[in-house]
C-alpha cells in the first residue's frame, strides 16, 4: 500500500463524533499544571549536555568537576545544566566533604532515558 492509502485508511470515514469516547477521556485529562510539568521534563530531556550528563549518572555517582572533565565543558556549564536537572528534580545530590556528588534521582529517570534509547533502537 502506499502511504497515502495507508493514511487515509486511518481517517473517519464520517463526521460523528463518539460521544461516549469523547466523554470518557474528558473524565480522566490530565490537569494543566500536570501536563506543564510533564512538558518541562520533556524539554531538559531535549538538551544534548543534560542527556549526556543522565547517562553519566546512570553509570556513577559524579562531582560537577568529573562531569565537566568527561564532557570536555565548564564547571560553571555542567552547573547550570545540574541546576536545571535538579529543579525537575531528575538529579539530586549529597555533599560529602568540600564537594557535592550527584546522582539520578530515582530509577524512574533511568527508565525514562533507557526507553528513549530502546525507541530510537528500533528505528
Amino acid at each position: 500500500m502506499k502511504r497515502l492509502d495507508l493514511e487515509q485508511e486511518w481517517l473517519c470515514k464520517t463526521p460523528e463524533v463518539d460521544e461516549e469516547a469523547v466523554e470518557s477521556i474528558k473524565k480522566d485529562m490530565l490537569s494543566d499544571d500536570t501536563i506543564i510539568s510533564l512538558s518541562e521534563v520533556f524539554k531538559a530531556l531535549g538538551d544534548p549536555t543534560r542527556l549526556n550528563i543522565i547517562y553519566l549518572l546512570s553509570k556513577h555517582n559524579l562531582c560537577v568537576y568529573d562531569i565537566s572533565a568527561i564532557l570536555n565543558m565548564s564547571q560553571s556549564a555542567i552547573s547550570h545544566q545540574l541546576r536545571v536537572l535538579r529543579g525537575l528534580r531528575l538529579v539530586k545530590f549529597k555533599k560529602e566533604g568540600k564537594h557535592a556528588i550527584y546522582s539520578l534521582d530515582d530509577e524512574h529517570v533511568v527508565q525514562l532515558f533507557n526507553q528513549g534509547l530502546e525507541h530510537i533502537s528500533h528505528n
